[in-house]
């Protein structure tokens, strides 16, 4: 969480230069180049049983920062995130199918509501950039389920493919949009801290978790990513969100925490 967020502070910086497009494909396409040199998984290529489910990760991992770095250029970072992580909320909730689930649901609707821009002191956020933030949430969820069904493979070999996987499709769209300023060397640079912090070392360790972990758990480890954003966002780029805002955050937060918490285990 730490990493992660970090590193979408740090690519926000980078949107004036090369824009959401560029710097999501910065970040995939380098991260898919490190992720391919360290851990070569050509060595031991996947059973075509897993190549459905490798190609599905990677179009929801590519589409995910593709959504929510175009959210980010929009609006705050830690909203932003606090409306992505419903994704992962309405998988445990989904896996669960416990009626005191639709309590959990309804706290985080609770605090997406407090986010409207109807309440007084609470500045208006762009619709656009909600709909992108929203669109990340639908891929998270898919991410997670699928990096559920390829985390059996070992050595990092789901992220490299994966991500070799969703640079296919962002790297040419976001040189499209960017043109040759994506080889200027400050942004190489700044594209590959990106890559490192926000994708290459959050998804290897995401893998090693999810083989490890209970999707509920998971889930509650993760329910907490609004809060890191939200600090990444004003201590890196200085986003002050007001308090109304910060207790919208906390609800969401409590909301995923709680229904992972209480999610009933699989058979």
């Amino acid at each position: 969480m730490v990493s992660v967020n970090a590193g979408a502070a740090w690519a926000k910086g980078l949107f004036p230069l090369v824009g959401s497009q560029g710097v999501t494909a910065l970040r995939v396409g380098l991260a898919a180049l490190v992720m391919l040199a360290v851990v070569r998984p050509w060595r031991t290529p996947p059973a075509r049983a897993d190549m459905r489910n490798l190609l599905v990760y990677g179009l929801m991992l590519g589409c995910m920062n593709l959504l929510i770095y175009a959210a980010f250029a929009r609006i705050p970072i830690g909203i932003a995130v606090a409306i992505e992580v419903v994704g992962p909320l309405a998988v445990v909730v989904l896996s669960s199918r416990r009626a005191r689930d639709v309590g959990w649901v309804l706290l985080a609707a609770g605090g997406l509501w407090l986010l409207a821009p109807v309440h007084a002191g609470v500045p208006p956020l762009d619709p656009v950039g909600v709909a992108y933030a929203l669109g990340a949430a639908f891929c998270w969820a898919m991410y997670i389920v699928f990096g559920k069904r390829v985390s059996t493979l070992d050595g990092g070999q789901a992220v490299a493919w994966g991500m070799l996987a969703a640079a296919l499709f962002t790297v040419p769209l976001g040189a499209a949009h960017a043109g040759a300023a994506l080889l200027l060397p400050s942004v190489l640079a700044g594209g590959l801290a990106v890559a490192l912090l926000s994708s290459a070392l959050p998804y290897t360790l995401e893998m090693a978790a999810l083989r490890r972990l209970p999707r509920r758990v998971f889930g509650i480890l993760v329910s907490a990513g609004p809060a890191f954003a939200a600090l990444a966002g004003w201590i890196v780029l200085g986003e002050r969100l007001t308090g109304l805002q910060w207790l919208a955050i906390l609800l969401v937060i409590v909301a995923c925490g709680g229904a992972a918490a209480t999610a009933s285990r699989p058979a």
